[in-house]
């Protein structure tokens, strides 16, 4: 059963660069998008202010980190829960805009206005918050589902890893036992020799 917990590290491994390529994205296109004007105001490139932080920044980092543990772990816990909260980081770019202003003070977390034209508008909404929520919690939520099922690879992983302790059992509990024949002393107490006692075949 323990042999179960693990599971091949290319597993997650497409699922994972995915979602780290997806976490960058949402972390760096607001400090980097005024380059080449596709931003939220303030249109101003590497400017940090507290919408940025909590409804881009951080959910950013977040998944990227779920990416990068994908890729390395062959724990199945550990690379489910990291799915997890990639799922959860992706549903908060899509759910972020909309919960913020519930419990901030107004204003505070405010994601600002894009600063694209009537064509670009969409394309901004998309990138920034919904498209790329959407594609994260989609691509999370497709890599818990192939860890949460036990495929038939890893049952015979786990068989062949439990195989050598199983063989070294017999081994270490039965050694050979070899019976050797008594021997007395034919001779003085001081200087005799001895000789395997034998049958009384003497006359």
């Amino acid at each position: 059963m323990n042999g179960t917990l693990r599971v091949p590290r290319t597993r997650g491994a497409v699922s994972g660069l995915l979602l780290l390529l997806l976490g960058l994205w949402g972390a760096l296109i607001p400090l980097v998008g005024p380059y080449f004007h596709y931003a939220y105001t303030p249109d101003t490139a590497w400017t940090v202010n507290s919408a940025r932080a909590w409804l881009e920044i951080l959910p950013g980092a977040v998944v990227a980190l779920a990416g990068v543990v994908l890729m390395s772990t062959a724990f199945r816990p550990v690379a489910m829960l990291a799915a997890e909260l990639a799922a959860v980081a992706g549903a908060w770019f899509v759910l972020g805009t909309l919960v913020s202003p519930l419990w901030a003070a107004p204003g505070s977390l405010n994601p600002g206005s894009p600063v694209g034209g009537s064509h670009l508008v969409i394309v901004e909404r998309l990138g920034f918050f919904l498209g790329l929520g959407v594609v994260i919690v989609f691509i999370a939520a497709l890599a818990l589902g192939r860890l949460t099922v036990v495929a038939v690879r890893d049952t015979r992983l786990a068989e062949r890893t439990a195989e050598p302790v199983t063989e070294r059992e017999p081994v270490t509990e039965r050694e050979p036992v070899t019976e050797r024949e008594p021997l007395a002393s034919t001779g003085p107490a001081d200087g005799g020799t001895t000789q395997p006692v034998r049958g009384s075949n003497q006359a």
